[in-house]
């Protein structure tokens, strides 16, 4: 199991696999299972945005037990949001913001060892 960070830019938090484009994400979460999953909206001029991401998660059922929305874009969090609240498992636990400092730090702690 692994925690799964989409990012194009952001440096990748320790404990956590880094997906820089939406493409690679989806391949991690096809491929693997995912327990915590961080997403970031904008990903870079003519990729996929963080939107069409979602899209094809819930599209493919492709879902991790936890979901955080990093993004410092506010549309692009509350679209990735509201699709995923509407069509997310009962099961999987979905936060409208970034993980807290206090989890990033207990994850990394835990991957350390």
């Amino acid at each position: 199991m692994i925690h799964l960070y989409l990012d194009d830019y952001r440096p990748c938090p320790t404990g956590f696999a880094l997906a820089r484009d939406g493409e690679e994400c989806l391949m991690m979460l096809r491929e693997c299972e995912v327990d915590i999953l961080s997403l970031d909206h904008e990903l870079g001029w003519g990729q996929m945005d963080g939107t069409d991401v979602v899209k094809a998660m819930i599209h493919e059922g492709l879902y991790a037990r936890e979901i955080y929305l990093h993004t410092s874009s506010m549309s692009g969090k509350k679209s990735m949001y509201e699709l995923l609240y509407q069509a997310k498992p009962e099961h999987v636990i979905l936060h409208n913001g970034p993980i807290p400092a206090e989890r990033l730090e207990q994850i990394a702690r835990t991957a350390q060892k």
